[in-house]
């Protein structure tokens, strides 16, 4: 136990060295996976985690989404990376855990309590018959006060000027002696980078340091996906319960029979489902068919498309409250069942809806990150449609729904990564200048990426008046010339950075813009 204490105390040390190399001063990218090979590596050969399918699968996905930021370098590539190191931490060291929701989590506690794990680490090495455990567990009656006293210092900072004056005062007075005495012994030591190599140290050790404490998985191991029939003694009052009792007062402790709840589910869904067929059926004649834009149409689309992806969203949280105990196992309950079904396939029509409204708005306006955004959200509005009907059919618990829907939304977001959406947009508003409102300052504000697109299509940055009436014009439309002039500030800038910029910050994306106008590292 003691040499493995020492290894990895010294993986963290070497990592954070590793840290301050990768990362000073350099953009994400290929530093992210160099750091990723490592991280994955130390927690291969650590022999207290086990190599288990759930290991391979999260490390495998980790080490795709680090390529991934390498190849496409997006935000959410980046984003992605972030997640799956954190999902891929969690299951590592609590393998027993089930979602990857539960699995962030876990990493996150794991990474907040480092400084805890190291001084429990470090007290179990021992330098000959001298042991440091007397000498840190001293240590560890001052973590938990330093932190509490820091959590208000920082309230009463944020309250109080005078008193933030202060506290900034003395913590500079103190920053000040500190540097005085390293700078006295060390001459050439650079302050600020000493203290990104601590940041590093302790993030590299929060990756690589378990938690010892499990109480997070042994929670989620009694979690059951299984509903099964209980039977409520009249003075056992669940958590949930007794949230609901602090706002409905009594109406609660006058114990609604099941029947009752039986009856008020099939009023509610019978009524949902004449208002939705009414919707759906008001949406098929005006917009399936022969829809032609009038007003303000943008605005109608927009706000519409909202409203519709939030009643989705209640619609499964308002089917999930009313199965998720005995009314599943009610005898009656077939026809209470029958009216979910026919709710969940009307919005899956209203789903069919929102595809078809952000169809007409990609039309007449282009691509956006936000119209691809609700085309993702409606598919995922499918996807949980679909695990809410498992969940009813075959008596599922909520803890199922999270566990599907975690895993699903997780490959969705790193098969998401895969795809360059910038240069995406750029290519296709680009290509279909001729049939939209192409929107000039929107392409531009996109990433250094498309920069080789947009200068290849240079004549067709102006302003394009609206295909269709709407109210929505802006304002004070910018010349071409002002287009064009903002192109070559960016490939200016781009050309800087570029030059200026190490080995390290090299990804796939610039090095092609770089390629296309001819630009070399200066380094």
């Amino acid at each position: 136990m003691k040499n493995k204490s020492n290894l990895l105390l010294l993986a963290a040390l070497f990592g954070g060295l590793l840290f301050n190399f990768l990362f000073w001063k350099e953009r994400l990218a290929l530093n992210l996976f160099i750091y990723s090979i490592y991280i994955l590596a130390v927690t291969y050969f650590n022999p207290d985690v086990t190599k288990s399918t759930k290991f391979k699968i999260y490390g495998l996905t980790h080490l795709l989404s680090a390529i991934l930021v390498v190849i496409n370098n997006t935000d959410l590539s980046i984003a992605t990376y972030y997640i799956s190191l954190l999902v891929f931490i969690g299951f590592s060291h609590n393998q027993q855990i089930r979602t990857v929701f539960a699995a962030g989590l876990a990493a996150i506690l794991q990474m907040i309590t480092t400084p805890y794990n190291a001084i429990n680490n470090l007290s179990k090495i021992s330098i000959g018959n001298f042991k440091l455990k007397p000498v840190f567990r001293l240590i560890k009656y001052i973590i938990i006060p330093t932190i509490v006293v820091i959590f208000f210092t920082c309230l009463y900072a944020a309250a109080n000027e005078l008193f933030a004056h202060y506290v900034n005062t003395i913590l500079s007075s103190i920053f000040n002696f500190f540097e005085s005495i390293l700078q006295f012994f060390f001459e050439d030591l650079d302050i600020e980078r000493f203290f990104y190599f601590c940041f590093g140290l302790l993030l590299t050790g929060g990756l690589l340091l378990p938690f010892f404490n499990k109480a997070l998985e042994n929670a989620e191991l009694k979690a059951p996906e299984q509903l099964k029939r209980t039977r409520k003694e009249s003075n056992q009052k669940t958590l949930w319960y007794q949230v609901m009792e602090t706002f409905s007062g009594n109406l609660l402790s006058r114990k609604m029979a099941l029947k009752t709840e039986y009856i008020t589910g099939v009023i509610m869904f019978a009524a949902l489902n004449i208002l939705l067929f009414l919707l759906n059926t008001i949406d098929i004649s005006t917009l399936w068919f022969g829809y032609k834009p009038a007003g303000n149409f943008s605005s109608l689309l927009h706000e519409g498309t909202n409203s519709l992806i939030f009643s989705i969203v209640m619609a499964m949280a308002v089917i999930a409250y009313f199965f998720r105990g005995n009314l599943n196992f009610y005898r009656k309950s077939k026809i209470l069942k029958s009216l979910a079904y026919s709710w969940m396939f009307q919005n899956v029509i209203l789903i069919i809806s929102v595809f078809i409204r952000d169809g007409y708005y990609i039309e007449f306006y282009g691509l956006t990150h936000k119209r691809i955004g609700v085309l993702v959200f409606a598919l995922l509005c499918i996807i949980g449609l679909c695990t809410v009907y498992l969940k009813v059919a075959r008596q599922k618990t909520l803890f199922y729904l999270l566990r599907i829907n975690g895993i699903v939304w997780f490959f969705l977001l790193l098969a998401f990564s895969v795809i360059n959406w910038d240069v995406a947009i750029a290519k296709y508003n680009l290509a279909q200048s001729d049939n939209i409102s192409l929107d000039a300052d929107y392409l531009l504000s996109l990433s250094d990426k498309t920069l080789p697109v947009l200068d290849k299509n240079r004549s067709k940055l102006h302003y394009s008046p609206s295909k269709v009436y709407d109210e929505r014009e802006i304002a004070q439309p910018q010349t071409a010339d002002d287009y064009r002039n903002q192109l070559d500030e960016r490939i200016g800038y781009f050309k800087t950075r570029y030059g200026e910029e190490g080995w390290l910050s090299w990804n796939l994306q610039d090095w092609k813009v770089a390629n296309y106008f001819g630009i070399r590292h200066s380094n």
